[in-house]
């Protein structure tokens, strides 16, 4: 990773689930990079597991030639974000800070207002200032492509019909991001992420709830009767992606603009069923349940999608990208961390 020397890379949500793998991984590839890390630790779940990535962030960075800062404070907030800038000076800005779940939206929709959209535009206005600014990578989701029917799902595909508020504000960060590179001549690369999965992952993603309710011997609920597909990404393929993409700038695109726009995915859709079988199988090897999930069948979730599936040909094509790790290696590591950390307590994974 000798590409990030001796640059300043700032990571907005540090403390989540991609974020901190991100970092993790800037942190044990020998880079002299200074990282600084920004989230606001909220309690869209549990922050004891934020607080447990940023441990382990501290002492993964304590071991490498990287040096690593972290900033408690909310994208919202203007003037720390302004002041965020002016202090680390950052070539690479990596914004994976956002209010995720497509449901909570539905109930909750002011949190992905001030994050994704007013927290958004704060990056944007300060990148715009930013004399030392190379490269605005940002997250966006599988979400945009809503109900489109057309698969697997292409960037060339029309994306003006979201099925939930998450989805929508999504959509208006990539328009707003092409907006300021096209004015401002911001290079900015945005990453569609599909069903990342994986250790340290966030709670509220099916494999981790459907985990829980084993553990406690109660049924998961299966909606649309089971009869749904996603492209589940693991979290290492994910980071090998996005570290790549950071290290090469947006180029001026036929349209003039320096600004591109990526599906990041395993460009393989699995069954949800299959995916049950799968992680049942896992959990049972490392002994966390002994027999297979209670399960209740239900319709499809108000905001939910068929299936999701990427085509990942452009990122293959421009970067090599190519996912490489299978459901079962990626379900039996998740496995294996959840054992070590929810139920060996005193011997956490480092």
């Amino acid at each position: 990773m000798k590409q990030f020397n001796p640059k300043t890379i700032l990571v907005t949500g540090g403390a989540g689930f991609i974020g901190y793998h991100l970092i993790r991984a800037l942190l044990d590839g020998g880079t002299d990079a200074k990282i600084v890390a920004l989230d606001n630790l909220n309690d869209y779940y549990d922050p004891a597991l934020k607080t447990e990535r940023l441990r382990l962030l501290e002492a993964a960075a304590g071991r490498s030639s990287a040096t690593f800062t972290f900033i408690k404070g909310d994208l919202a907030d203007a003037d720390l974000i302004r002041s965020v800038f002016a202090e680390s000076r950052p070539q690479i800005v990596v914004n994976l800070a956002a209010q995720a779940g497509v449901r909570y939206s539905i109930t909750n929709p002011d949190a992905y207002i001030q994050s994704n959209l007013i927290g958004f535009y704060n990056i944007l206005e300060a990148c715009r200032h930013a004399q030392s600014l190379e490269h605005l990578v940002f997250a966006s989701s599988s979400s945009v492509y809503g109900s489109n029917e057309k698969v697997p799902y292409s960037e060339e595909d029309q994306v003006d019909n979201p099925v939930s508020l998450y989805a929508a504000t999504k959509k208006s960060g990539e328009l707003l991001a092409h907006s300021y590179a096209k004015l401002y001549g911001i290079p900015s690369t945005g990453l569609r992420f599909f069903t990342v999965y994986g250790p340290l992952g966030r709670p509220d993603m099916a494999y981790f709830g459907f985990t829980n309710k084993m553990v406690a011997g109660e049924s998961i609920k299966i909606f649309n009767h089971g009869d749904l597909y996603r492209d589940f990404t693991y979290v290492d393929d994910i980071v090998r992606g996005v570290l790549s993409v950071m290290a090469s700038p947006a180029k001026p695109n036929a349209q003039g603009v320096p600004y591109e726009i990526y599906n990041i995915g395993n460009n393989h859709p699995e069954s949800l069923m299959d995916f049950i079988s799968i992680l049942e199988n896992c959990l049972m090897q490392e002994g966390i349940i002994t027999a297979p999930a209670k399960k209740e069948y239900l319709p499809m979730q108000p905001g939910d999608v068929y299936q999701t599936y990427a085509d990942t040909s452009k990122l293959e094509r421009d970067f090599g990208f190519k996912p490489a790790t299978p459901l079962s290696e990626g379900l039996a590591r998740f496995a294996a961390w959840y054992r070590s950390y929810y139920l060996e307590k005193e011997n956490p994974r480092q």
